[in-house]
């Protein structure tokens, strides 16, 4: 089973970027596909991003399209998450997940997704 292990996280103000980093051990990533969640408090877990194992195709929740940007680096087991004009919304605690998968495909189901990091939080204040 992969290990997964977020970094990055912090408080910001609205309009600042952040970038987040998810390391992976004891798989390579390569066969993953790669998904980035938040939870923001009282909420339910929401997919914010997500990319195929080879990084080709990429896919986004509607509100953060145009801001935020997924890629991965298979080189260095890690895969990250570039977020810029970050609002107040975007408040969350963000995980990162790894499905294994057959074909270089997204997946933007959270049921999908074997493994889990332990979250990292963002806070963005107004």
């Amino acid at each position: 089973q992969v290990r997964l292990v977020e970094s990055g996280g912090g408080l910001v103000q609205a309009g600042d970027s952040l970038t987040l980093s998810c390391a992976a051990s004891g798989r390579t990533l390569s066969r993953y596909a790669m998904g980035w969640f938040r939870q923001a408090p009282g909420k339910e877990r929401e997919f914010v991003a997500a990319i195929s194992w080879g990084g080709g195709a990429t896919y986004y929740v509607d509100s953060v399209k145009g801001r935020f940007t997924i890629s991965r680096d298979n080189a260095k087991n890690t895969v990250y998450l570039q977020m810029n004009s970050l609002k107040p919304e975007d408040t969350a605690v963000y995980y990162c997940a790894a499905a294994r998968t057959r074909y270089d495909e997204v997946i933007s189901t959270a049921d999908v997704f074997g493994s889990w990091g332990q979250g990292t939080q963002v806070t963005v204040s107004s």
